[in-house]
């Protein structure tokens, strides 16, 4: 059963992440999957014809999904597929595999079989089918990330967030016509945990001035796609 776990944004500076990366070095471990100071993240994000999952989140709806297949290489073809819900606050993902040639097809329309091991592929393929989903736009950033076992912390810094909505270059070795999200210097911190947040790191993140955000990257990277930025320093 997957259990929804805390999930906190804040917008940051360059200096925040500075001091807190201090702070942390010494109570938590760099994600093991991490090889020196970051490692990339590159999201592929869909939406129906109503664009419902961008308007959903600037309504502030309580429950809600983001659909999106993420790959940390695109060089190396894996990619998993993952249905991101959100509930009051909390959150919970549920994921699979996916393949290339899926990813060309569900890129151009062309929704693969239905399979009875992957539901969350099951799931995408039936929006697909019923309410127009399709790739939206590319979010792309680095990814600092600390965990501590207690309370399954996992806390990340996400840095130099850009989006595109040249969408068939996912795997491309880079991606063209690529828009900043947020204002330079300005940095996405993520606080995520199970049912609780040890008080010797809730210490360590009290900078006394964090802004807290209900925007995912998503939305803020298709308001920056048409030239809007709702977060200005």
């Amino acid at each position: 059963m997957v259990e929804y776990r805390v999930e906190r944004k804040y917008l940051v500076s360059d200096m925040d992440l500075t001091l807190l990366a201090s702070r942390l070095d010494g109570i938590m471990e760099k994600d093991i999957h991490q090889q020196g100071g970051c490692y990339q993240i590159r999201s592929l994000y869909f939406d129906d014809f109503r664009d419902s999952c961008l308007e959903e989140n600037d309504a502030g709806v309580d429950y809600r999904k983001k659909y999106r297949i993420r790959t940390y290489d695109p060089a190396s073809g894996i990619m998993k597929l993952e249905i991101k819900e959100k509930k009051s606050g909390f959150t919970k993902k549920t994921s699979c595999s996916l393949g290339s040639e899926e990813l060309s097809r569900i890129q151009v329309g062309d929704c693969p079989e239905f399979d009875s091991n992957r539901p969350t592929l099951n799931q995408l393929l039936l929006q697909m089918k019923c309410s127009g989903m399709a790739p939206k736009a590319i979010i792309s950033y680095e990814r600092t990330a600390f965990v501590h076992p207690t309370g399954n912390v996992r806390i990340t810094f996400d840095r130099n967030i850009s989006a595109s909505a040249c969408c068939g270059a996912f795997l491309d070795d880079t991606i063209a016509d690529s828009v900043p999200v947020l204002p330079a210097g300005m940095q996405i911190l993520e606080v995520k945990y199970d049912e609780l947040l040890p008080d010797v790191i809730h210490r360590q993140l009290d900078l006394g001035k964090l802004r807290q955000t209900a925007f995912s990257k998503y939305y803020l990277g298709r308001l920056a796609l048409s030239g809007d930025f709702p977060i200005s320093r």
